[in-house]
């Protein structure tokens, strides 16, 4: 399946064929009721977390012995896990992304992105392993400085 599917994640994958997916890569909401400089906020970005129960999906439309590379919110990791655990995955690395600027300050700066790595099966180990610390990029756009590029 070579296409790019617009829509609602939860629906659309519920939609997809168990074991066709090569790698996931997703972003979900941090379940910080993130609001931004000008007050827009995030869909679904509240505490409750009803998302969640897509990464059973997303497990099954994975191929075996794959990857999901998830971003998350570090203060709700507790919620994340226990998602990805329910699900099925096996967390097998952390990549860490150093950013220059701060897309948020409160006690600390925040100056990183986060994502785990995560296994469906056992996925070959490669024979160059990425660090897991790698540079960030700014994309520019001040009204989303945690976008990915």
């Amino acid at each position: 399946m070579n296409q790019i599917v617009q829509g609602d994640c939860v629906q659309v994958l519920k939609s997809l064929p168990s074991n066709a997916v090569d790698l996931v890569v997703t972003d979900p909401p941090y379940l910080v009721n993130y609001r931004d400089r000008s007050g827009r906020t995030i869909e679904n970005d509240g505490g409750s977390g009803e998302f969640l129960g897509a990464f059973s999906d997303l497990y099954r439309v994975l191929k075996p012995d794959s990857f999901c590379v998830c971003f998350y919110g570090w203060n709700r990791v507790d919620q994340f896990f226990g998602a990805w655990r329910q699900a099925g995955f096996r967390p097998v690395g952390h990549i860490v992304w150093k950013k220059e600027y701060s897309s948020k300050s409160a006690f600390l700066q925040y100056r990183h992105e986060q994502a785990y790595l995560l296994a469906k099966g056992n996925p070959d180990r490669p024979a160059k392993p990425l660090a897991d610390v790698q540079p960030w990029e700014y994309s520019g756009n001040r009204a989303h400085p945690t976008e990915k590029a």
